[in-house]
C-alpha cells in the first residue's frame, strides 16, 4: 500500500479532526554487502543459496570474522536486518569443523527460542542433505539444535543432555535447571566454544541485573570444566550497546553496527487525539479509542497491523473495542483480529504467533509481549498507544512493521500526560535524540545475594569468586554465613541446606512469589493467567474488573496466603483503577551535594504503600463511576532513592505569591516521574514518588526504584538531576494549559488523585503549574549562580 495517498484519504475523512502532528519519513537505504576472507563451508552456503541469499550484508560479514577469531562481539543492528545469520553461521560453520563442540544459545523468551529452533532445524537439514561430492561430504549430526525449558518434557531431557550440540534455552532455565545439575552436563560445558545472547536491550533493570549474575556462574563453571566461550550478542539500538554488554558478561566486547540492511520506506506519524470538547483544549478524547478506530481502519483495507499497548488491559480493551465493533459490522473480519500479551498460557500465545505468521491474522493487540523478535512475518502497519517510555522500545516496536523493502507505516498514539504531549509538540526531540543508555546493577545486595547462595550449591564458594561476582561477595557471602544460608569451612562457603536455592529465586522481579488468576465460572477452576505478588493487590483485589480476550471477570477473592486471585465470568460495562497510599522513612545517605541552596541526596530508604480503594471507569466514555473503599494488608520496599530539599526562601517565595510550594512540588514530581524513565531508560512502573516532610522537617521531594535494593534508576536522576529538571522545566513551560493538565504536573481538578501521600498534612495536594514553573525557574537560575 501506499500510505502517503493512505494519510491523505485519512485527513479528508469525515472523522478527521488535525489529529496528525506530525509525519516523519524514513527514506528507503540500499543494501550494502561485503565479502568473507575465507568463503563458508559448502554446505553452508547451499543452505544460504536455498534461503535465497546471494550475499551477505558488511555487518554479518564484520560479525562472522570477528567470531572465527574468536573474539566477543555484540551486534547492534536494525529489526530485520538477519542479525540470526551473524551467529548461526559461525557456530555451525565450528560444529562443521568438531560436531563435538557445543554452543548455547540464550534468548529472553520460550517463544524465541521455539521460534529459532526452526531456523537451526532448517539449516541442519540442509547440511544432512548436502550431496556427496568434492569437499560437502553429507553431515546428518554436525548441527544438532535441541530447545531445553520448561515445557522440555522430562523423558526428552536426559536424551537432549546426551545428543545435542547446539542447546536453545532462557535464562531462567540455564538458572534453575542446568547450572544446579552442571555434573549432568559435564560433556556439553567442557565443549562450549560459543555462547549466544540475543535481544541483549532486554536484559536490564531487575532482569538484567539478575542475568548478569547467571551469566557469571556459568562461566565459572565453564571454567571448572576447562573451557572459555567466547559470547555472541544481538541487540536493537541501545545508546551504551558497549559498556551495557561489557556489564553483562564481565568481558571487552568489540561492537559491530555498520548496518547493512536494506529497508523500504516507512512512514512514522505521531497521532494526537483531539481535545474532547471544541471550548476545552486541554482534555482530550481518549487515545484507546483513536487507537482502536486507526486500528480497525487498517484491518477493514486489508492491511496486517499490530497494536502495542503498555498495559495488559489496554491491549484487551482494545482488541474489545475493536471485536465489538466489527462483529456488528463485518463479522469475518472480526475473526481476523487476537489479542496477545503475558499471562496467558503458552498454547494460546504460539496459537496466535503461529495463525501471525501464516496470514490467517490481520491484526493483534498486544503488550511488548511482541516487541522482540519472533518470526510473525512482515506486518505492513505498527501502531503504538502510548509513548512505550523510552526512544529504544518506541523504534524497537516500530521496527515490527516494514520487514521487507515495501512502504510500512508506525503511529504513535499520544496519551494525555506529559512525555506524550511534550513528544506531540517537539518531534523533533524524538527523531533527532539519541537512544537511551542500558542499566543493570549486578551488585544489588539482594540480587547478588541470591547468586552467591545459587552458586555455593553449584560449587563452594573461595576468594577467587570476587573476581566473578565483585568487590562486595565476600561481605554479603559473609551476611549468609550469618543468616544460616551457608557454612564456612576452611575459607570456602557451602550452601548448607540441601534444596536448589536457584528453585525458589525468579529472574523477572526481586519478589518471589507469584499469583494464579483461577476461574471459578460455572463451578470450574482453571488457572487464566498469573501476576507478580507487588502487581497483584494492584490488579487483581476484591471486586476488581480483570480482563482476559476480551472478556471481563469480576474478582470475587484475593487469597493473599496462598497466592490465588479467585475471578468469574462477568458482563460489566466498566474497568477498574486502584487508589493507592504510600509513605517513606529514610534509612541513610549514601551521596547528596548542596543544589540551588537546597540540597540533592541520593540513599536508602523503607517504602510502605497499600491499595486502599478502587475507582470504576466505563468503557469508551472514561466517566468516573464511583470509588469503593478496599481493606488489603499495606506491601514494604527497602529501596534506593532520590530526595531533594528545596531551600527555605524559595519556600516563602512561592507563598509570597500567594501559592502553595507543596502543590508546585507535587507538580514537579509528577513530572519527575514521567522524565526520569526516559533517562534511565525504565519502564514508567519501575519508578514512584511522593512529597513527603516527615523525615527533613519539611516538604521534600522522593522519587524511589519499585525494587529491593535499588536498581540505579534513582541514582541515575541524582546523577543528572539537573538534566532532570530542565526536562521537567522545558515541559511545563512549553504547556499551552492555563492551571495544569495531563500534559504537565497533572489535572489540578482530580480530588483525590490515583495516588496520595497521608504523610502531608491535608493528605490529598493539588498539583499547582504555576507553583512548579516559578520552583523550577528559581531553582535552575540560583544553580547558575
Amino acid at each position: 500500500m501506499n500510505f502517503s495517498d493512505w494519510l491523505k484519504d485519512l485527513q479528508h475523512s469525515r472523522g478527521y479532526r488535525d489529529q496528525i502532528a506530525h509525519v516523519h519519513v524514513v527514506p528507503a537505504r540500499q543494501a550494502r554487502f561485503g565479502t568473507l576472507k575465507d568463503p563458508l563451508p559448502p554446505a553452508l552456503a547451499m543452505y544460504l543459496k536455498k534461503s535465497r541469499i546471494e550475499r551477505l550484508y558488511t555487518h554479518q560479514v564484520q560479525a562472522i570474522e570477528h567470531a572465527r577469531a574468536g573474539r566477543d562481539i555484540v551486534v547492534v543492528t536494525s529489526t530485520a536486518s538477519g542479525k540470526t545469520l551473524c551467529y548461526n553461521l559461525p557456530v555451525a560453520e565450528a560444529c562443521l569443523a568438531n560436531p563435538n563442540d557445543t554452543a548455547l544459545y540464550i534468548f529472553p523468551t520460550k517463544a524465541l527460542a521455539q521460534d529459532q529452533l526452526k531456523t537451526l532445524s532448517e539449516l541442519a537439514g540442509v547440511i544432512g542433505d548436502c550431496p556427496d561430492v568434492g569437499d560437502c561430504p553429507p553431515l546428518p549430526d554436525a548441527v544438532r539444535p535441541s530447545t531445553y525449558d520448561g515445557d522440555t518434557p522430562q523423558h526428552q531431557r536426559r536424551k537432549i543432555r546426551a545428543s545435542a550440540n547446539v542447546l536453545l534455552t532462557n535464562p531462567d532455565m540455564l538458572h534453575a535447571g542446568v547450572l544446579p545439575n552442571h555434573t549432568r552436563w559435564a560433556n556439553f560445558f567442557s565443549g562450549l566454544k560459543t555462547v549466544v545472547i540475543d535481544e541483549l536491550h532486554t536484559y536490564r533493570g531487575v532482569f538484567g541485573s539478575n542475568v548478569a549474575n547467571v551469566l557469571r556462574r556459568l562461566e565459572r563453571i565453564c571454567e571448572r570444566y576447562g573451557s572459555r566461550p567466547r559470547f555472541i550478542l544481538a541487540s536493537a539500538t541501545i545508546a551504551n550497546p558497549k559498556e551495557h554488554a561489557e556489564r553483562l558478561v564481565n568481558r571487552e566486547v568489540t561492537v559491530i553496527d555498520d548496518d547493512g540492511a536494506p529497508r523500504g520506506r516507512k512512514h512514522f506519524v505521531f497521532w494526537n487525539p483531539p481535545p474532547a470538547d471544541r471550548k476545552d483544549k486541554i482534555l482530550r478524547r481518549s487515545a484507546n479509542v483513536e487507537a482502536q478506530e486507526l486500528f480497525q481502519k487498517l484491518i477493514e483495507d486489508g492491511v496486517q497491523t499490530i497494536a502495542f499497548t503498555k498495559a495488559r488491559v489496554v491491549a484487551e480493551l482494545l482488541y474489545k473495542y475493536a471485536v465489538d465493533d466489527l462483529g456488528r459490522k463485518s463479522p469475518a473480519l472480526a475473526k481476523r483480529i487476537k489479542p496477545y500479551r503475558g499471562g496467558y498460557l503458552p498454547e494460546e500465545r504460539r496459537a496466535v504467533e503461529r495463525e501471525l505468521f501464516s496470514g490467517k491474522l490481520l491484526g493483534v493487540t498486544s503488550t511488548n509481549a511482541l516487541e522482540l523478535g519472533i518470526d510473525i512475518g512482515s506486518l505492513d502497519a505498527c501502531i503504538i498507544v502510548g509513548f512505550p517510555g523510552t526512544i529504544a522500545s518506541t523504534w524497537q516496536q516500530a521496527g515490527r512493521a516494514g520487514r521487507k523493502s515495501d512502504d510500512a507505516i508506525a503511529i504513535l498514539v499520544a496519551y494525555n500526560d506529559p512525555i506524550d504531549q511534550y513528544l506531540m509538540r517537539h518531534p523533533d526531540y524524538f527523531f533527532s535524540q539519541a537512544v537511551e543508555e542500558a542499566i543493570i546493577d549486578s551488585e544489588n545486595p539482594y540480587i547478588l545475594a541470591t547468586h552467591l547462595s545459587c552458586a555455593a550449591f553449584e560449587a563452594p564458594l573461595d576468594a577467587r569468586d570476587a573476581g566473578w561476582f565483585g568487590p562486595t561477595a565476600p561481605a554479603v557471602a559473609k551476611a549468609l554465613e550469618e543468616s544460616g544460608s551457608l557454612r564456612e569451612i576452611d575459607g570456602r562457603f557451602y550452601w548448607s541446606v540441601p534444596e536448589s536455592p536457584a528453585s525458589h529465586a525468579n529472574l523477572r522481579t526481586i519478589s518471589e512469589d507469584t499469583f494464579t488468576i483461577m476461574d471459578v465460572t460455572g463451578g470450574k477452576n482453571s488457572a487464566l493467567g498469573t501476576v507478580d505478588s507487588i502487581s497483584a493487590p494492584e490488579l487483581v483485589y476484591p471486586e476488581a474488573v480483570y480482563l482476559h480476550e476480551g472478556e471481563t471477570y469480576l474478582v470475587r477473592k484475593l487469597d493473599m496466603e496462598g497466592k490465588i486471585a479467585t475471578v468469574e465470568r462477568a458482563e460489566v460495562d466498566y474497568y477498574t483503577q486502584p487508589v493507592l497510599a504510600s509513605s517513606i522513612k529514610v534509612k541513610g545517605e549514601r551521596e547528596s551535594r548542596p543544589f540551588a541552596g537546597g540540597r540533592a541526596v541520593f540513599g536508602d530508604a523503607h517504602v510502605t504503600w497499600q491499595t486502599t480503594a478502587f475507582k470504576k471507569v466505563r468503557f469508551y466514555s472514561g466517566e468516573n463511576l464511583g470509588q469503593a473503599i478496599l481493606d488489603l494488608p499495606s506491601q514494604t520496599l527497602e529501596t534506593t532513592a532520590l530526595w531533594f530539599i528545596p531551600p527555605e526562601d524559595l519556600m516563602f517565595e512561592v507563598k509570597g505569591c500567594d501559592m502553595n510550594p507543596v502543590e508546585g512540588l507535587v507538580g514537579i514530581r509528577n513530572m519527575m516521574l514521567v522524565v526520569l524513565p526516559v533517562l534511565s531508560m525504565s519502564d514508567r512502573r519501575d519508578l514512584s514518588g511522593m512529597v513527603n516532610s516527615s523525615n527533613t522537617g519539611s516538604p521534600t521531594i522522593f522519587v524511589y526504584d519499585r525494587f529491593r535494593g535499588g536498581l540505579g534508576y534513582s541514582h541515575r536522576g541524582y546523577i543528572e538531576f539537573r538534566k532532570l529538571l530542565e526536562m521537567c522545566l522545558h515541559m511545563v513551560s512549553d504547556c499551552p494549559c492555563d492551571d495544569g493538565c495531563p500534559s504537565c504536573v497533572g489535572l489540578a481538578n482530580l480530588r483525590p488523585p490515583i495516588h496520595h501521600d497521608p504523610d502531608l498534612s491535608d493528605g490529598y495536594p493539588i498539583p499547582n503549574k504555576a507553583a512548579a514553573a516559578l520552583m523550577l525557574k528559581r531553582m535552575l537560575q540560583s544553580q547558575d549562580e
